[in-house]
């Protein structure tokens, strides 16, 4: 298994890398507000696409 680039937070990956903040965009308003609260607790993408999905299933 790859080791995954690890960002400071949110904010650092969505500028870093323009696939990530594509994917990041299309996620719906409500998601998009929920990982912004805790942007300072996600530093990966696998981080931020198994928030996103949890939050897309109603897990949070």
């Amino acid at each position: 298994m790859k080791n995954p680039k690890k960002y400071h937070n949110l904010g650092e990956m969505l500028t870093s890398s323009s696939e990530i903040f594509s994917y990041y965009t299309s996620l719906p308003a409500y998601v998009r507000s929920m990982i912004g609260e805790r942007s300072d607790n996600i530093h990966t993408e696998e981080e931020l696409h198994g928030y996103a999905d949890k939050l897309l299933r109603g897990d949070d």
